[in-house]
């Protein structure tokens, strides 16, 4: 196998390990990537590594180790500690607002509720769109998101990206999601079972689990995704960065942004090498990686005001679905939690 080619070097000295190290000051700049625009921005002042959490059985992210192994956050200056954080979102929101991590990334289905509580996080950038499906059962006759009347949806959490996403998507194709349907709860491993025994006639949830789910069960049929009529265009994963970070150093804040934007879209030119480098976090077979990441679009990150738009959208689905408060404004809201750092 070629070995994989680095990201290109950029046209000015690259920063000693003197000065990422030591403090050096913002003498040095870092050109922006492909799709970003010809801004220049300053490194940031300290050398201390930024901890960025992630969740590393989630192969929609695997930008962030790509970032890693493929130097995208050395080419922006920025030095980088990968922790794996699976515990609940509002845990890891408030790890990030309190400084025992930096940044984190994660599904904005599940984070936008949380950061409504008032974490002080802010939204700098997306990664891609897509992640996350529904299959039913034709065996139930459950076909199309129609045919759910009646019918029980299985999930992995009852606050988890899928059961926010399909109550909105459901809702606006005219079935209540509170009473049209039910929602019960598995262990991710035991959807598939649940399907075959009966227990339930439809699955929603994310990539791999779902993938394999209906590798193993050909009685499956995809309803819908993330990604369905008016969420094409929408992102799904975002990068999240600590509120007193992006105050008070905002070049690392554009840095590391800038870095998990180009990554994505190396993943998206790359999905046969990214599953490899994936794979180490995994135990699924690179090959159903890379059939995964085949499905993403990992070159589909808006930012700036077009971010702040689709979070405004996002809120105003929560709302719809009594997620949200009723007080609360889907335009303040994404206002407040969406820092355009690429400015």
């Amino acid at each position: 196998m070629t070995p994989p080619t680095a990201p290109a070097a950029p046209d000015f000295p690259p920063l000693t390990r003197r000065q990422l190290l030591g403090g050096a000051g913002a003498a040095a700049v870092v050109a922006a990537g492909a799709g970003l625009g010809a801004h220049r921005i300053a490194v940031a002042q300290t050398g201390k590594p930024l901890t960025l959490a992630w969740n590393a059985n989630a192969i929609c992210l695997a930008p962030v180790p790509v970032a890693d192994q493929m130097g995208f956050f050395k080419k922006h200056g920025v030095k980088v500690e990968l922790t794996n954080f699976s515990g609940s979102t509002d845990a890891l929101l408030e790890s990030i607002a309190n400084g025992k991590a930096d940044a984190g990334v994660g599904m904005v289905h599940r984070w936008l509720k949380a950061l409504e509580q008032g974490f002080d996080v802010k939204i700098t950038g997306a990664s891609h769109g897509g992640c996350t499906r529904m299959a039913g059962s034709r065996t139930a006759g459950v076909t199309d998101l129609q045919k759910l009347k009646g019918k029980t949806i299985g999930v992995s959490d009852l606050a988890s990206p899928g059961k926010n996403f399909f109550a909105i998507l459901l809702t606006k194709h005219g079935i209540d999601p509170n009473k049209d349907v039910q929602w019960r709860q598995y262990p991710a491993d035991l959807l598939g079972l649940a399907v075959e025994k009966g227990e339930i006639q439809a699955i929603a949830d994310g990539d791999p689990n779902l993938y394999l789910i209906q590798k193993r069960n050909q009685d499956l049929v995809e309803l819908a995704t993330n990604l369905s009529g008016e969420y094409a265009d929408k992102t799904c994963c975002v990068l999240g960065v600590r509120g007193s970070l992006v105050r008070g150093d905002k070049a690392t804040a554009a840095a590391l942004t800038r870095a998990i934007v180009e990554a994505s879209d190396w993943v998206a030119s790359n999905p046969n090498e990214s599953a490899r480098i994936f794979s180490r976090f995994s135990p699924v077979p690179e090959a159903d990686l890379r059939a995964v990441l085949g499905t993403l679009m990992h070159n589909h990150h808006p930012s700036g005001v077009a971010l702040r738009q689709q979070i405004e959208f996002y809120a105003r689905d929560f709302k719809s679905i009594g997620v949200f408060k009723p007080g609360t404004d889907p335009a303040k809201f994404a206002a407040h939690v969406v820092s355009d750092v690429l400015a």
